[in-house]
Order: structure tokens, then C-alpha cells, then sequence
């Protein structure tokens, strides 16, 4: 999913592939390149890495990489993350493609171990293939979902990221297949929400049934329909309702006033501390609220449902889980796209070599780069 030798020409930065026929012509030499970011991230170096040896395979070279880091590992704003040293004519016009498929990669990473350490008792679903661009985005931010989230499990015991929603990257998620039920339009085409959920229960009678019940704007009572249909399902805890509200209105059974009752019912602290603007629009507001989730949590278990899960969905970046976590949202799965950088000027990955044939040298600022003993040393 990414330019081949062949190809690197048309997708580098005219000025590293003039320099490249400046140093053919002039004579080479070997260089020590040192790669950072700005912020700090989760290292998520396999697909960048990769891609290098493969294109200096195919040009019959070889480069030293010396990663300072493991996979999955915290690295601070400006620490090196890896040093590449070797021939400078065949790498100089590779730096472009081997930062974007480094940097994003490693911001994605540290939002999905922020969302699954912040909430451990939750498993996520990785939605993000539709808010890519194109399949060799797609492909870095499930690679980076998974490496946040293994990192998430180590320290936290957290569930994590559980699988994805394409197969293409099903298996950085250890799955043969991608994950999911139903989209929207399966419910306007069967008419109904019960008549969707018997649609897909007929049609994948072995998979976990899901439900989308935003649709009709009934969310509780078309939840309940559907648990009182497949009450098997439901009892075993193969039975969940996905919560996909959009910002434009309330569940059903909730307003302002209902919400802030909701929360006194199950969690008062939530609502008597200070909190801005977004967090309260969280708590009480529009949409898929922790209020929401309560309200539905409370109305399966008053049913007899109580081994019914549910699936949130709408809006849970980093921020969003960090607030449904301070009041224990009761949340089995969250289906989120949005760990996806949200600013993807924090995304830029940079590259400056460091020395010239083994001599020490980069711009006045950068000698913060320099390996450790160079530093210490003063040489």
C-alpha cells in the first residue's frame, strides 16, 4: 500500500530528488539521519520501517536502522525516535514517503492507549476506515490502534481495541475478519428495527446481534422490541443496541431536566464539580451522553435484561472517554473513528541528518539529536 522504487519519484519532495542527482553527481556519501516529533507519542515505527528496507532492497542497498525505542513504547517531544544511517543518494528522496507513514501512525497510537487506559472496562471497535484517506491511511491507523491498545492492555489490563471494520487490517487486531452488524440504511430498508435485527440474525445466525436503535428516534422502546424478540440472545449476552444519536436531539425519554435526574439517580458527583461547556454537553446534552447511557442501562436492567450490551458510538475521542470514564458510564463497546489525530499538524514527523561521513553536523538547533555519548562528550 505504499510507492514502490519505481515510483518514489513522483511522490517525494522535488527538492530531496534534485539533491539526489546533485550527490550522484558529485560523489556520495554516508549519512546518519535522526527522526523526531514534537509532541509526545506512542513509537509505532513497523510500517515506515518496512517500507525503507523494502524500496532499499529493490535499489541493491542496505541501511542501518538503529530504533532507540521498542514498539508501543512513550517517547517525550523532541527524543529521537530511531537514527537511519547509509548511502546518502538513496535516501535523501525517501524522507517524504518515510515521514507520513511514521508520524500519523504514532499520534493515532498514543490516542487509542489514552482511550483505552482512561476506560479498561471497555472493548473498542476501530471504525475509522471511512474518515481515511484512501486504503494507505487506512492501513496505519489500524496498525497504530493496535499498538496503543497492546500498550493499554500491558500496563492497565484494559480490553482495548478488540478488531476493526475492514478486513484489510482485521489481523493487526489478531482477527480474520473484520467486525460489525448493521448500518443505518439496513434499518430504513427493512422498515423496521426488529425486522433489520431478524434480517441479520437469519442471514449471520452465528454472529453477536448488534442493533442500531437511533433510527426511528425509539431508542429505548425499539431496544426493548428487539430484546423481547430474541430474548435467547438476550439472555445469553449475545444481544447488544448501539447507540448512534446524532447531536440533534435527545434519546427518547430524555430532555435537560430528565438527564440531570439520570445522573443524580446513579452518579451525583458527575454533576457537582465544574465542568465546561464540551464536558457538560456530554453529561446532559444532545446525542450519545453519559445520561443516555444510563437512561438505556437502567431501562434493559428494569426489563430484565441486564445481559444486554450496549454499544456507544458518536464523537469518543480521547477527550469524550476520558469524561465518560471520571462517571463510569456503564459502556461495553465503543465504536470510534475518532482517535484519528484531530490536528494533524501534530502529526509532522521530521527528519535532519545528523552526520557526514561519520562527522557530527546539523543545522544551529538541532544538536539536540546528536546520539547521547556525542553530546556528553562535546566532540
Amino acid at each position: 500500500m505504499a510507492p514502490s522504487d519505481g515510483e518514489v519519484g513522483r511522490y517525494s519532495d522535488k527538492y530531496f530528488v534534485k539533491t539526489r542527482t546533485i550527490v550522484e553527481r558529485f560523489g556520495d556519501c554516508r549519512v546518519t539521519y535522526a527522526v523526531f516529533m514534537r509532541r509526545p507519542v506512542v513509537f509505532t515505527p513497523r510500517l515506515a520501517v518496512e517500507w525503507l528496507q523494502r524500496v532499499l532492497a529493490e535499489r541493491g542497498t542496505e541501511a542501518e536502522i538503529d530504533l532507540l525505542h521498542a514498539e508501543g513504547d512513550w517517547v517525550g517531544a523532541g527524543e529521537p525516535l530511531l537514527y537511519i544511517t547509509g548511502p546518502f543518494r538513496h535516501l535523501v528522496d525517501l524522507e517524504t514517503i518515510f515521514l507520513q507513514r511514521l508520524g500519523p501512525a504514532c499520534v493515532a497510537a498514543y490516542n487509542a492507549y489514552t482511550m483505552a487506559t482512561d476506560l479498561p472496562y471497555v472493548a473498542f471497535l476501530a471504525m475509522d476506515a471511512r474518515h481515511c484517506a484512501g486504503a494507505e491511511m487506512a492501513e496505519m491507523m489500524a496498525y497504530a490502534a493496535s499498538v496503543g491498545s497492546a500498550r493499554a492492555r500491558r500496563e492497565t489490563g484494559a480490553k482495548g481495541f478488540i478488531g476493526n471494520a475492514t478486513d484489510a487490517t482485521a489481523h493487526y487486531f489478531g482477527q480474520p475478519t473484520g467486525l460489525g452488524t448493521m448500518p443505518h440504511a439496513l434499518i430504513g430498508y427493512a422498515g423496521s428495527t426488529v425486522r433489520a435485527a431478524e434480517m441479520f440474525h437469519e442471514t449471520f445466525p452465528d454472529d453477536p446481534l448488534y442493533v442500531l436503535v437511533d433510527y426511528f428516534g425509539r431508542e429505548i422502546t425499539d431496544a426493548l422490541e428487539v430484546c423481547r424478540r430474541f430474548p435467547e440472545l438476550a439472555a445469553q449476552g449475545r444481544l447488544g443496541v448501539r447507540l448512534d444519536t446524532h447531536g440533534g436531539r435527545f434519546i427518547e425519554g430524555l430532555d435537560v431536566a430528565a438527564s440531570y435526574a439520570v445522573l443524580e439517580r446513579h452518579v451525583p458527583h458527575a454533576i457537582r464539580t465544574y465542568r465546561t461547556h464540551e464536558e457538560l454537553s456530554w453529561l446532559t446534552g444532545t446525542g450519545v451522553t453519559a445520561a443516555a447511557i444510563y437512561h438505556m442501562r437502567e431501562q434493559l436492567d428494569a426489563a430484565g435484561f441486564d445481559k444486554v450490551k450496549i454499544i456507544a458510538s458518536s464523537g469518543f475521542g480521547p477527550s469524550k472517554c476520558k469524561l465518560m470514564a471520571s462517571v463510569r458510564a456503564p459502556i461495553d463497546i465503543i465504536g470510534t473513528g475518532s482517535y484519528l489525530p484531530e490536528r494533524w499538524t501534530e502529526t509532522y514527523a521530521t527528519a535532519d541528518i545528523i552526520a557526514y561521513n561519520g562527522e557530527y553536523r546539523v543545522k544551529v538547533g538541532r544538536e539536540f539529536l546528536f546520539p547521547a555519548h556525542r553530546a556528553r562528550s562535546g566532540a
